[in-house]
């Protein structure tokens, strides 16, 4: 006798009714995806506000708008919003969405927990932006935070109550991270349907089971080191102030423990994403599939052991230096090997440019131009030189804005039809595409050229021969600005009057051959696998 594994939505039959009921308190993995998605939305627009009054100061020399506290205030929001609020609670909205469809599973394994995971965000960023609330709405405290996204001691702790509402924001942050990822991991590995072995699943659920471990890793780390902040500053304690015995150094070590894997929590489900994209719009499977699993796992695994390229210039023994320098060039030969793989697998494949293909393109060509800026940036002798300029700025912008932000894009744009049963307008799509290109690299290029020049960043006023690239970095950053409200009326304009979507949308209307990026999979739940009533009895469903 056998029962059948009933369909995503089964348990969900009786869909909750009332506002209410169906958003702030649900279960299902697809309303707590899209929640996740609509908060990263939100969050990015606070973020690039954040960013806009950056810019705005630094379009010329001098001090136009903002004192320097309150810009060190700016770029300190601007990281943690755009980090914690909007890169990471998206891409967590996409593995909530795809990885219980991708392994057949009926939803995520704890549902419950999921939309607690969740419903922490929504408080922890309102304690975050408070301080900056009321000091902007009412005039009293100091306002926000304005010790570096890095929190680095003595100058994080300068400051009144904002310092205790963001330590605590981060630790709530934390939390909802170890929850999502316990689920992420206790669902990919208890919940694959029969036939779905690990080296069959798709590259974006691979991604996402190694980043998980990444995040229960090193999260707590960083919540070590905020509460040692907090009692520096409140309880008296000296682990970071040197007078009472203790070492500032000794933060940033602890710091870019959790730094280092966290940058590498923004990028991996990004490679996962476009290793969907590439074969879909290339009409053929992804080149070095198991490759691509083992180059994924090697990149997690050195992320742990060089955060000490961040501190070259703290003073560390020649022979700490030569060995982080040496690592980190390492991280480089995984990540050639991904780099390889998706160019192979557009090699002579019959490709056709669709919004998603173009934003993995994309992808590939300008998170290389990260890639190849971190190379340099692994140096030490050329780091001594570029370190704390806008070259690092630029560095990393390319990693996290044309790497994470532009795989979040063609992701969104590869499986809404799957999610809403519409199409999108193609050309808008396109016109948001180049739009973004264009001014994404007029924001961000200039930049080395200011950091290789001298140009320190954190810094609101600076020398007049910087003027010019200041000036054009500015013009990309307000080009930039107009990109997510395209984004939103696309979606918005698909959702009211877009054409309807096939079952395969991109089969059906483009005539793909081949929609399975991974290895085709043993079964393909074209009906229900069947699972025998003593399986369930054990509770083993996975094999």
């Amino acid at each position: 006798m056998t029962t059948h594994v009933a369909h995503s939505d089964a348990h969900h039959d009786d869909k909750p009714h009332g506002f209410f009921n169906r958003w702030v308190c649900s279960t299902n993995h697809k309303d707590i995806g899209t929640l996740y998605l609509v908060f990263a939305f939100i969050m990015a627009c606070v973020g690039a506000l954040f960013s806009g009054v950056i810019r705005t100061e630094l379009a010329q020399p001098g001090l136009q708008f903002v004192q320097p506290y309150f810009f060190n205030q700016m770029t300190t929001l601007h990281a943690l919003v755009m980090i914690f609020g909007a890169i990471m609670p998206a891409f967590v909205g996409l593995a909530n969405w795809m990885v219980p469809l991708m392994i057949g599973a009926p939803d995520m394994a704890l549902p419950r927990m999921n939309n607690w995971s969740f419903w922490i965000l929504p408080f922890a960023f309102t304690l975050l932006l408070w301080p900056l609330v009321q000091y902007l709405l009412f005039g009293t405290g100091g306002g926000a935070i304005a010790g570096g996204w890095t929190l680095y001691p003595p100058l994080a702790i300068q400051g009144g109550d904002a310092v205790a509402f963001s330590i605590f924001a981060v630790h709530l942050m934390g939390i909802s991270s170890i929850m999502g990822a316990i689920n992420i991991i206790a669902t990919i590995l208890n919940l694959r349907a029969p036939g779905m072995d690990l080296l069959k699943m798709p590259l974006f659920v691979w991604t996402w089971l190694i980043t998980a471990f990444l995040l229960i890793a090193v999260m707590p780390v960083l919540a070590g080191a905020v509460t040692m902040l907090l009692t520096d500053k409140y309880f008296g304690t000296s682990f970071f102030n040197a007078a009472g015995g203790g070492d500032p150094v000794m933060f940033q070590h602890i710091f870019w423990f959790f730094g280092h894997p966290e940058v590498y929590i923004m990028i991996l489900p990004a490679f996962g994403i476009v290793s969907e994209i590439i074969p879909t719009f290339s009409r053929k499977p992804l080149f070095g599939y198991q490759a691509m699993v083992y180059a994924t796992a090697s990149i997690a695994f050195l992320s742990f052991i060089v955060w000490g390229h961040h501190m070259f210039t703290v003073g560390m023994p020649l022979g700490g230096e030569l060995y982080f320098m040496y690592a980190t060039m390492l991280i480089a030969v995984p990540t050639g090997v991904k780099v390889f793989n998706w160019v192979s697998t557009m090699w002579r494949g019959s490709l056709s440019f669709e919004a998603p293909m173009l934003w993995a393109i994309a992808f590939v060509i300008l998170f290389t131009i990260g890639g190849f800026s971190g190379l340099m940036l692994a140096l030490v002798p050329a780091d001594f030189q570029y370190q704390d300029t806008y070259f690092v700025v630029a560095h990393f912008h390319y990693v996290l804005v044309t790497g994470a932000l532009f795989s979040i894009i063609g992701a969104i744009y590869y499986w809404w039809p799957k999610w809403t049963g519409r199409m999108y307008n193609e050309t808008w799509a396109k016109v948001h595409f180049w739009w973004t290109m264009v001014f994404v690299n007029v924001l961000f290029f200039p930049q080395h050229f200011l950091g290789l020049a001298g140009m320190p960043r954190r810094i609101p006023d600076y020398n007049v021969a910087f003027a010019d690239w200041n000036l054009v970095s500015t013009i990309g950053a307000y080009g930039m600005f107009l990109t997510p409200f395209m984004f939103a009326f696309i979606l918005w304009h698909s959702l009211k009057k877009g054409a309807k979507a096939e079952a395969r949308a991109w089969e059906a209307a483009h005539g793909l051959e081949w929609t399975v990026p991974s290895p085709a999979p043993f079964h393909t739940f074209a009906t229900p696998p069947a699972i025998h009533d003593e399986d369930l009895a054990h509770g083993d469903v996975t094999h």
